[in-house]
C-alpha cells in the first residue's frame, strides 16, 4: 500500500485545528506528465502548557510512496516563556534524512536592559554548541549603538560587531584578531553613499536617483575596477 503526506498530516490534524497548506512547484529537469510537479504540504499548530507557549510544524512531500519515512522534509518545534524578565525561546529542527540529530537555536531577550543572547547548537550522539553571541544596545540622543561579541566554536573564530545608526548614517565595524572591516552608508536627498573598507580592499558606491523611475550606481574599488549598475522601475 502506498502512503502520501496527506495521510501523515491527517494524523496530526486530528489533534489540532491547524490546516495543512498545499503548494506545488516545478522540478528542474525533463519529466513526463505530472512527474515534473513537486507538491508539498505544510502544517503548523500551537498550544500552551502553563507559562510555556509551544509551536510546531512539519513540511512533507505529497507524493505516493511506500517509503513512509521519506515523506517529511522538515519537522520543527519551538518553546517560548519568560524567566525573570528574559524572554527565552528554544527551537529544534529535526534532521529528516536520518532522524538522528537536530539543529537547536536558543534566544534570550531582555527589553529592560536592552540585551539579547543567541546560541546555536546541535544534538544527536552528543550535544555540541556551534556558536554563541550576545548583543548590548544603547540609545544615545536619537542614535542607536549596538555591540555584539561573537564566538564560533566550530571554526574557533572570535570577533566583535559594532553598529551605529543616527537616521541618515549607518556604520558597521567588524573586528577580529586577524581582520577589521568597516561599512559606512549615508543617505542625503536622492543620493546614497556606501563605503566598505578593510586592510586588503576598499570599495565605494554612489547611488544617484535620476527621477522617479531611474537610478544609476557607479562602483569603484582600490584595484581600479569600475562598474555601473542601472535600475529602472517599470509600470
Amino acid at each position: 500500500m502506498k502512503f502520501t503526506a496527506i495521510a501523515l498530516l491527517s494524523i496530526f490534524g486530528a489533534a489540532s485545528a491547524g490546516t495543512p497548506q498545499l503548494s506545488i512547484s516545478v522540478r528542474d529537469g525533463n519529466f513526463d506528465g505530472i512527474d515534473g510537479l513537486d507538491p508539498t504540504l505544510k502544517w503548523e499548530a500551537s498550544s500552551s502548557t502553563g507559562d510555556v507557549d509551544l509551536t510546531y510544524g512539519v513540511e512533507a512531500a505529497a507524493r505516493p510512496t511506500t517509503d513512509f519515512a521519506s515523506l517529511p522534509r522538515s519537522i520543527w518545534g519551538k518553546a517560548s516563556t519568560n524567566i525573570s524578565g528574559w524572554g527565552v525561546s528554544a527551537r529544534a529542527d529535526l534532521d529528516c534524512d536520518g532522524f538522528n540529530s537536530a539543529d537547536i537555536e536558543v534566544n534570550a531577550d531582555n527589553e529592560e536592559n536592552d540585551m539579547s543572547v543567541k546560541m546555536v547548537a546541535s544534538a544527536g550522539g552528543e550535544f555540541s554548541v556551534k556558536s554563541v553571541e550576545a548583543t548590548k544596545g544603547m540609545d544615545m540622543d536619537g542614535a542607536r549603538l549596538t555591540v555584539t561579541p561573537r564566538l564560533n566554536l566550530e571554526d574557533d573564530d572570535k570577533d566583535v560587531v559594532v553598529t551605529y545608526n543616527n537616521g541618515d548614517t549607518d556604520v558597521k565595524l567588524t573586528a577580529s584578531a586577524d581582520n577589521q572591516e568597516v561599512e559606512i552608508s549615508h543617505s542625503t536627498g536622492d543620493t546614497d553613499i556606501k563605503l566598505t573598507a578593510s586592510i586588503e580592499s576598499q570599495e565605494l558606491t554612489i547611488s544617484q536617483k535620476i527621477d522617479d523611475t531611474n537610478r544609476v550606481a557607479p562602483t569603484i574599488n582600490n584595484s581600479g575596477e569600475f562598474s555601473v549598475e542601472y535600475e529602472r522601475t517599470l509600470g
